[in-house]
């Protein structure tokens, strides 16, 4: 994606980045934060890929208001990410410079509605309402998992002052409960997909075993049918004997199959492969070079080319990435720089995948690297102001610890820090 491109693209995108540095913008943080972000990244959402399937609720969103513009917007530990919309450039936001985060921190909010944002103390000096796109009303419905848990915004936003009636108000809220379960239908699907390609897998090693033992009974069987007479006793008992060694095999494997245990004897039995090296290089760059390029920072990604398009898992994979690139993002000062490594590593039948992401950045204690890795972070604020959650590393510890892998960090105070994630793929 060219510079110019993606210039273009943010400076139209919605409480756009280039308003940093912002003095006093608020970090709200709900009390359940952590157990909020891990919610989210358990749905596991590539959020470049939502925007077909949430398209529709935005469009009938907008029209119900009566809006020009109408976005879903997810909100993580650093980032808002519109990621379906009409009206607007899609993108992302700094979390603190957003009106939804107000949503995401008050769980009792039922809605929230700005009737002018020009006079609300809160906003009339962000660049999305003093310059381009000059955004004057705000409607937003939390998007909620439960009654505690609130994952982002439905809103509906507009350059000229409105008013929406109470009728219309709770048709966007029926449209905001159906995105959150277009969100869990996406995750359910890709969980189906994933057991089918493992039930098909499960009957092809199946037909294949059955057929082994099947073949044998039936050859033999044919071998004592062909020589009738001439058929010696010792040979027919022989014979006999392999068949009930056949037969035996099949019932064994007929107990795997009942006691539910064979598709876990599965040779190379894994989770559903989706990504390669080279997609989740493509998926990182897409998402986070615009937040790199508002601070000059030069952001590269390379790949270890002979393992590139082997086929990983998924699984947390572009959350970990994620977490690791906007801390380096947050703590990188401009005209900085981020290198992120991706690399598998094939021993046999198993593999290592190995991520780096390396930063010129501020740099870490050796006291806060301890508290990181024990689970233990506070917050502190970026090389621009930005506001840095505390949860960003911890997701990361907690994400590398459920998939068995290991986190390190090694780092020079003004000089940088390397983080290194090892994940076995089983």
């Amino acid at each position: 994606m060219k510079t110019e491109k993606l210039e273009l693209r943010y400076l139209y995108c919605l409480l756009c980045c280039m308003s940093r540095p912002i003095s006093g913008a608020l970090q709200l943080l709900p009390e359940n934060e952590m157990e909020r972000l891990i919610a989210l990244n358990n749905l596991d959402l590539d959020y470049n890929n939502l925007e077909e399937s949430l398209s529709d609720l935005t469009k009938l969103a907008a029209k119900i208001a009566g809006t020009k513009i109408s976005l879903v917007n997810l909100i993580d530990h650093y980032t808002q990410w519109s990621v379906a919309g009409i009206g607007m450039e899609l993108g992302q936001t700094p979390r603190e410079d957003t009106v939804c985060q107000y949503l995401v921190y008050d769980s009792s909010l039922k809605d929230l509605e700005i009737e002018n944002m020009e006079k609300d103390s809160r906003f009339f000096d962000k660049t999305y309402v003093k310059e381009e796109p000059n955004l004057r009303y705000y409607y937003g419905i939390p998007l909620k998992l439960n009654e505690e848990i609130n994952i982002g915004a439905l809103c509906v936003l507009d350059t000229d002052y409105k008013q929406i009636s109470p009728e219309k108000k709770e048709m966007l809220s029926i449209i905001a409960k159906e995105v959150v379960n277009k969100l869990k239908i996406y995750k359910a699907i890709e969980g189906l997909q994933h057991k089918i390609h493992e039930t098909k897998k499960v009957k092809d090693k199946v037909a294949h075993d059955i057929r082994g033992p099947l073949g044998g009974i039936i050859g033999l069987a044919e071998i004592i049918q062909l020589q009738g007479n001439k058929n010696k006793l010792e040979e027919v008992l022989e014979f006999i004997s392999l068949i009930q060694k056949s037969g035996k095999s099949l019932l064994e494997l007929a107990d795997e199959i009942l006691a539910l245990d064979y598709e876990g004897k599965i040779e190379g039995h894994t989770k559903q492969e989706e990504f390669t090296l080279n997609t989740v290089k493509s998926k990182i760059q897409s998402m986070y070079a615009p937040q790199a390029l508002t601070k000059s920072i030069q952001f590269d990604v390379e790949v270890n080319f002979p393992n590139a398009e082997i086929p990983i898992p998924k699984n947390k994979v572009l959350q970990i990435l994620g977490n690791l690139i906007s801390n380096s993002i947050k703590f990188t000062p401009i005209g900085g720089n981020i290198l992120v490594k991706l690399d598998l590593e094939v021993i046999g039948s198993e593999k290592l995948m190995i991520f780096e992401v390396e930063d010129s950045g501020e740099g870490i204690e050796e006291e806060k690297i301890q508290n990181i890795l024990n689970g233990e972070v506070a917050s502190t604020s970026g090389s621009m102001g930005e506001k840095g959650y505390g949860f960003g590393l911890n997701l990361v510890l907690h994400l590398v610890n459920s998939l068995h892998g290991k986190l390190a960090i090694t780092s020079k105070v003004g000089r940088g820090t390397i983080f290194k994630v090892k994940i076995p793929v089983n």
